[in-house]
């Protein structure tokens, strides 16, 4: 499986702030790659520089086979759904998709018949009849994310799109991603919510104050501890299995999509099961880290 997106020493500074540190990260084509982080992680500055809204201080990128240079090229297979609903207040649903399709370079005769389609499938026929301020937070979302794939993009980036709307609207939000993911769309996923991440990302990393963060798998004992606090002899054993790596086997196992034989994925994860679990029992007893 190729990749759409890949990122290699990806930095953001502003003045003598560096917001992004030279992260690197690779998201395989058709899958849902989940980008979790606290507020102020990097996540949005990211995604700013991976659209072309924000210059690239220093590092590169391959978006769909174009770089940094050439992101105006690459920005016609790409959807983008801010953080903020972006669609004019005064308009109303349908005409917000309509000028969105337009500049997309959609030809007119599409225009409309594309605008439909999508507010019949996103379940918004009557939001689309009215100005776009008159609906609640959870529609104007979905009527952003129908604005941000009215052209059919390679890859959609979803920047915190549940965040401050009702477990309702959550979840159909939720459901509209994994239907779009499954028509073919990768999809670019940030979140601060992990159990959202695992309910729908084939593979997921953390950024924290603009770092990628391997921490080890003792994560899922309810314990952050980075790599500079782990005993000496338990260092290779973090970067060798950090979080990312044990959620996409895990998830790779139950979805046999890894690109390890399936057979080893198991023996990989009951290994490391193991070892978790004895380590955890240990941590306990000796209070090796608390």
């Amino acid at each position: 499986m190729d990749n759409a997106l890949e990122v290699k020493g990806l930095t953001k500074k502003y003045g003598e702030f560096t917001a992004v540190k030279g992260i690197d990260f690779s998201v395989l084509r058709g899958e849902i790659f989940g980008f979790l982080g606290p507020n102020g992680a990097g996540k949005t500055t990211t995604i700013n520089m991976l659209t072309g809204l924000a210059r690239v201080s220093a590092g590169t990128f391959n978006l769909v086979g174009y770089g940094p240079q050439q992101i105006k090229k690459a920005q016609q297979y790409i959807g983008i759904v801010p953080d903020e609903s972006n669609l004019y207040e005064e308009m109303d649903g349908f005409d917000n998709l309509c000028f969105c399709a337009a500049l997309y370079g959609l030809p007119k005769v599409l225009r409309a018949e594309k605008a439909k389609r999508l507010l019949k499938q996103f379940g918004l026929e009557e939001a689309g009849n009215r100005p776009f301020k008159a609906n609640s937070k959870g529609m104007k979302r979905k009527l952003t994310i129908a604005a941000g794939i009215i052209h059919d993009p390679k890859i959609l980036f979803l920047d915190e799109p549940t965040t401050g709307i009702d477990v309702a609207s959550a979840r159909q939000i939720r459901k509209l991603i994994l239907e779009l993911n499954k028509s073919g769309t990768t999809i670019f996923l940030t979140t601060h919510y992990i159990e959202e991440a695992e309910r729908l990302c084939h593979r997921i990393a953390f950024i924290v104050d603009g770092n990628f963060i391997r921490f080890p798998m003792l994560f899922l004992c309810g314990l952050f501890i980075p790599v500079s606090r782990l005993p000496v002899f338990l260092r290779p054993l973090a970067y060798a299995l950090p979080l990312t790596y044990g959620a996409d086997l895990l998830k790779a196992s139950i979805n046999n999509a890894g690109q390890l034989p399936l057979w080893l994925n198991y023996v990989v994860l009951i290994c490391f099961t193991i070892f978790l679990f004895s380590f955890s029992i240990i941590n306990v007893l000796k209070k090796w880290l608390l």
